[in-house]
């Protein structure tokens, strides 16, 4: 094996996603669900706008609370902005209804969620050969948590690290720091595999990892600056275990 640390994205890398998270028909739907637990909003309108306002409150926290020299990556966690979306009319959720309304959030928005094709194959065929498998995600964990089980991947990975746990997320190099930290691993024998120039490749370059960039239907637009130690530009995952087994 050319490596034995193989560190996966998730989104846009392992899984094919698409959410819609601006539209009517997804806030009227959350309107009424809030609405049957006291959390009246007038308009699906004054409830989208509520929710962003709230979103970039917390995001604003975050970035105000980093005075360690970290970079400004902060990562929130979205249930207490559902949390908030019920206090903000007076209601007083449990936890767990709060939690529960991030998911059906999830759920109405999503389009579809799958895999994309040959990832079984290339994480048991790596699995197999000796590597150690990790994923780091920006991720929410009352989302992301359960989007796993279902996708049937949680079995592939010896650790896995969700940035809303941490309260940092990539490109930050701490957050690619807390995973080596974590669990024992040292950089030059290790790679990101991820389909996002800044967040995953400049990220892991910073704390001295080798990097795979994959472009892939949702990854952000190619620029070419993050000199990827392997650039792949299309999702193939046969192509993929070539490059980096």
């Amino acid at each position: 094996m050319r490596y034995k640390n193989y560190i996966f994205d998730l989104y846009g890398t392992l899984v094919d996603i698409h959410t819609e998270e601006d539209n009517q028909e997804l806030w009227e739907k959350m309107r009424l669900f809030y609405g049957y637990y006291g959390a009246v909003y007038r308009s699906w309108e004054e409830m989208w706008k509520t929710y962003g306002a709230l979103v970039e409150k917390y995001r604003e926290q975050g970035e105000a609370m980093r005075n360690d020299g970290h970079e400004a990556c902060p990562e929130i966690q979205i249930q207490l902005v559902f949390a908030d979306l019920f206090k903000e009319k007076g209601a007083q959720p449990s936890e767990e209804l709060a939690v529960h309304a991030g998911q059906m959030f999830r759920v109405l928005s999503t389009e579809y969620i799958r895999l994309y094709p040959g990832v079984p194959k290339l994480l048991d065929r790596l699995t197999r050969q000796g590597g150690n498998l990790y994923l780091l995600s920006n991720a929410q964990r009352i989302f992301t948590a359960y989007e796993l089980a279902f996708l049937e991947l949680e079995k592939y990975f010896k650790g896995i690290l969700i940035s809303s746990d941490y309260s940092v997320m990539k490109p930050d190099p701490e957050f690619f720091r807390l995973l080596l930290q974590k669990y024992d691993l040292k950089p030059e024998e290790s790679i990101m595999i991820g389909n996002d120039e800044i967040c995953d490749i400049k990220g892991a370059q910073k704390v001295g990892m080798d990097t795979c960039y994959i472009h892939s239907n949702i990854s952000p637009e190619y620029t070419g600056k993050g000199k990827a130690t392997y650039t792949l530009m299309k999702t193939d995952m046969e192509k993929l275990f070539q490059t980096i087994s």
